[in-house]
């Protein structure tokens, strides 16, 4: 089992990737390492496949790419918080909307069969633990090291 299954599992009671929203936090912090193309580049090739992929098949760059998803939104100091050790900060179902996009919440909440709002309130509940547990030293780990 690999540092996101447990994460994800802890956040999750246990079930981890195997729930919707498991799978969702799966996607987002994995960097899509299950594409082989984008795996390990990391970086600025990461955000352009998530930029230019509108469903979660395009969800690349793991912790970092969506570090960086919240520094272009103006968000940055929230994202940064996760990473770090002190307290997290809070993130709204609105802020979250305006990091992610209309279609690619859309798609996120269609993965995990809910509605974009209900889903929001999930992720804004348990993004920041999830991306404060794939951190533990404080660093956005390389994409290449973390197992899923």
């Amino acid at each position: 089992m690999g540092l996101l299954d447990q994460v994800i599992g802890g956040l999750m009671g246990g079930g981890g990737g195997g729930s919707p929203m498991g799978g969702v936090l799966s996607s987002l912090l994995g960097g899509g390492q299950q594409q082989s193309a984008m795996g390990g580049m990391g970086g600025q090739a990461g955000m352009t496949g998530m930029g230019g992929q509108p469903g979660m098949g395009g969800m690349g760059g793991g912790v970092g790419g969506l570090v960086s998803m919240f520094e272009q939104a103006g968000l940055g100091h929230i994202a940064q918080s996760w990473v770090g050790n002190g307290q997290n900060q809070p993130v709204s179902p609105d802020q979250l909307q305006s990091v992610f996009g209309q279609d690619r919440v859309q798609a996120m909440a269609s993965q995990a069969g809910m509605q974009p709002q209900d889903f929001l309130g999930q992720l804004s509940q348990h993004l920041p633990h999830a991306v404060s547990g794939m951190t533990p030293n404080g660093q956005v780990p390389d994409e290449g090291t973390v197992s899923v």
